[in-house]
């Protein structure tokens, strides 16, 4: 039985409400080509910040999610691992995204942005919604205990590396404020995986701060996104890319690399079949006003 107030099944019944019109005239073949911080990839699908791979699926899964989606031209996203996993993980040539938690010890966030840089990753970014336990007490991951950032400390992180700081978790308008304020680079609409009950869907918020936003960064969509036609309507609303994570997981498990690198071709196909179908040539030429809801 569902349990209610799940945020996962109320973000997936979101998505499942939106629809699409269809726009043939003066349409043609369109192109999924995605710049990113000064670099362009084949596809706007991509991996989502998993943590501890090698724990949960087997030894060597981070690296082949990362190889799979580099062969399928997709940027990795990556979240909590140790200084030898995400050098593992560069080690394949795919172009990665860390995100760091809120570690309470600050010094081990920028210690990471300093390996961070070392190794000449994409970009890093700060999971700013797990700060806290399901009690409301600061969590312990890991054995790390966790604290939210002030806008204040967000700032300094920013301020302290040439590379490009992105917040993860964002499901406001005001922690999108804040973020801006503080010098982000991009920020990901996300609730974590029904970290908290009832959260608002990362769709239902997208059109609003992407308006607000206009344009200053990149705003980038998670959880529930699991196929070409749930990233279109994303694309189509204002996301500038989305991240794929649970079945991906799956994909790795079924069939290690070769799963993920298919996952995310036949994502991306789906998408731009969507794109076809609605009239939007390029990712600079989607349209909202292709999205009905019911």
């Amino acid at each position: 039985m569902e349990k209610a107030g799940n945020s996962n099944h109320i973000t997936r019944r979101y998505i499942d409400s939106l629809l699409i019109e269809t726009r043939y005239l003066d349409s043609t073949v369109p192109t999924t080509e995605f710049s990113l911080y000064g670099e362009t990839f084949s596809t706007p699908v991509m991996t989502a910040a998993i943590s501890h791979l090698d724990h949960h699926i087997f030894e060597g899964a981070s690296t082949a999610l990362a190889e799979g989606a580099k062969n399928a031209g997709a940027v990795v996203w990556f979240g909590m691992a140790d200084e030898a996993e995400i050098e593992s993980i560069a080690a394949t040539g795919a172009r990665l995204i860390e995100i760091i938690k809120p570690y309470a010890d600050r010094e081990l966030i920028y210690q990471k942005i300093r390996h961070a840089e070392k190794l000449g990753l994409l970009a890093v970014g700060i999971d700013i919604d797990h700060p806290f336990a399901n009690d409301g007490s600061w969590d312990i991951c890991f054995d790390y205990e966790l604290k939210a950032l002030t806008t204040i400390e967000l700032a300094q992180i920013c301020k302290s590396t040439k590379l490009p700081v992105i917040v993860k978790g964002v499901l406001s308008w005001k922690d999108a404020e804040k973020a801006l304020a503080a010098g982000v680079k991009g920020m990901v609409l996300s609730h974590h995986n029904n970290r908290i009950e009832y959260a608002v869907p990362p769709l239902a918020i997208l059109p609003e701060i992407v308006e607000r936003v206009s344009g200053r960064v990149p705003v980038f969509v998670d959880c529930e996104i699991q196929t070409g036609m749930d990233a279109f309507k994303a694309l189509a609303l204002g996301a500038a890319g989305v991240c794929i994570g649970r079945p991906l997981m799956a994909a790795l498990q079924k069939d290690s690399a070769k799963g993920v690198e298919e996952y995310i071709r036949n994502a991306t196909n789906e998408l731009k079949k969507a794109m076809a179908f609605t009239g939007c040539t390029d990712l600079g030429k989607m349209d909202p006003t292709v999205i009905r809801k019911i």
